[in-house]
């Protein structure tokens, strides 16, 4: 495959402004706001200068944050300018809070360098902040480094965000997003967490397009907690502890928000990505609804296991009678959320199910030696047990699950599909099964060039989501049109399972 990461770093270094990417429609367009420009240096600057200029910049990022009015809706855009130095931890602020921006009106803090120029070494928290454009700087605080909570319209592009070696334990999540909406992180370079690297919790749409999302212990990335409508797309994953990406898994019930209470993620696509070097699962559904898996390269994946994995997500009431916010959970149950106010021991949360997943399209590929260690794939049986709290009992993993059209190298023809007396794809379930994942597959029957591209495999048309469950999502989120590849170039003429287009 062709040098993605490399081509990442020098889209980067070359300090691209925020508006790169306008012409091509995977990525958020700012439109043309007007600003009030503010400028600091964090060694020349004053803050009690005009800072309206260079030559009159302010000392501290929490000066200039602090002349943008809060907790009103702005009638300016306000532009931070921030010269090329180190950021030192009393120069930006501990919170990033109560800035309305709007889309004519956004609040943009950039460096004025290349990436590597404008260093931040202390975490930016942001809460309860709309159209807030961060873009061209490093953010390197050696702990978790961004965390956005109650936010709209977010964006992250051209960064490169540093947490620090998962062994270390510094840091948790190295980018957390949480109850959220509108969130967009793109062309940027994000690594080091002991736990995960892009960790979304309640985030109702956005899109994850073009980064390097590496070093992690756990998944490089999931969105779960009733997560919807986000697009993961163009991103290169790797040195995944616990595996590449999952959508859904595991949330406390009172963190998620209605009316999207029930499946761990909603409508998440996952295509044209490059996973490679994922001890676990190169993907994973985990308590999804209308997932999509498609078009997307996995190399050197699954070592202690299984290439990819379609199993429950979890719901539980996090804490102990009394603590604060537990009263949710009954709130939500009521409101007929999959959950109930048990305290979790391990063993009762419930078991969130899938519906509607389909994984098209995509290229598994592990060289000779490096074969997954146990089978192809982990698809969980029914649930039979109690307290499922209004979900489904018994909880499957498998409804209207597609397993089609991929290409999977990965050990000799007897490698075992992962199947067996209590996994799910059982005989009786008509989209999955043993006879079906054999027909229509290629799996370890097929060569694949050191490009990762296969000839004479072509992909196949994508199904629609089905809209079946109580809320109706937008109309744009029921068809996929996937006309190009990781790299941008056109599937057209030469297209191929995988992330990259046979012949680019």
């Amino acid at each position: 495959m062709k040098p993605i990461l490399l081509a990442l770093l020098l889209l980067l270094l070359s300090a691209t402004v925020v508006s790169a990417q306008a012409a091509d429609t995977r990525y958020y367009d700012i439109g043309s706001p007007t600003f009030t420009d503010v400028w600091v240096d964090p060694y020349a600057g004053n803050d009690l200068n005009a800072g309206d200029t260079p030559q009159t910049a302010l000392r501290t990022i929490t000066e200039a944050w602090n002349r943008i009015p809060m907790g009103v809706e702005l009638t300016t855009g306000y532009h931070i300018h921030l010269l090329p130095d180190e950021y030192p931890e009393d120069t930006i602020p501990v919170y990033w809070e109560s800035r309305y921006g709007t889309y004519e009106h956004p609040i943009l803090i950039s460096g004025e360098s290349e990436v590597f120029g404008v260093i931040l070494l202390a975490p930016i928290n942001l809460y309860d902040s709309r159209y807030v454009y961060f873009d061209g700087f490093t953010l390197s605080p050696g702990v978790d480094a961004f965390h956005c909570e109650r936010c709209d319209h977010v964006l992250l592009r051209n960064l490169i965000i540093t947490g620090a070696d998962p062994e270390s334990y510094q840091t948790q999540e190295t980018v957390k997003v949480n109850q959220s909406t509108n969130i967009y992180i793109e062309n940027s370079d994000i690594s080091g967490a002991w736990d995960n690297v892009i960790d979304f919790v309640a985030v109702q749409s956005g899109h994850v397009v073009g980064n390097a999302i590496h070093n992690s212990g756990d998944w490089c990335a999931y969105a779960k907690g009733g997560s919807a409508y986000i697009t993961y797309e163009a991103n290169e994953l790797y040195n995944c502890g616990n595996g590449g990406f999952s959508a859904g898994q595991g949330t406390g019930f009172q963190y998620m928000v209605p009316p999207f209470l029930r499946y761990e993620a909603y409508y998440i696509r996952f295509v044209n990505n490059y996973v490679h070097d994922a001890t676990g699962a190169g993907v994973g559904v985990q308590g999804g609804y209308n997932i999509l898996i498609a078009y997307n390269t996995f190399l050197n994946i699954g070592a202690r296991s299984h290439l990819l994995e379609v199993v429950f997500g979890g719901r539980s009431c996090d804490g102990q009678p009394g603590d604060e916010s537990r009263e949710r959970c009954d709130e939500y149950a009521a409101q007929g959320g999959w959950g109930n106010n048990l305290i979790a021991d391990g063993e009762n949360y419930v078991r969130i199910p899938n519906r509607h997943v389909y994984i098209y399209n995509n290229l598994f590929y592990n060289p000779e030696g490096a074969q997954s260690q146990w089978q192809q794939f982990t698809i969980f049986g029914p649930f039979t047990g109690g307290g499922q709290g209004n979900a489904p009992s018994p909880a499957l993993a498998d409804v209207d699950l597609h397993i089609v059209n991929n290409v999977i190298g990965n050990g000799p023809a007897d490698h075992p599909l992962g199947l067996g007396e209590n996994s799910g794809c059982a005989a009786d379930n008509p989209t999955c099964n043993e006879t079906q994942l054999v027909r229509d597959n290629a799996i370890n029957t097929l060569a694949i060039s050191p490009e990762l591209t296969v000839a004479n495999y072509a992909p196949i048309a994508l199904p629609p989501f089905v809209a079946d469950d109580d809320h109706v999502p937008p109309p744009d989120q029921l068809a996929h049109v996937v006309v190009v590849d990781i790299s941008g170039e056109s599937r057209a003429e030469h297209d191929s399972v995988g992330a990259l287009a046979a012949g680019n």
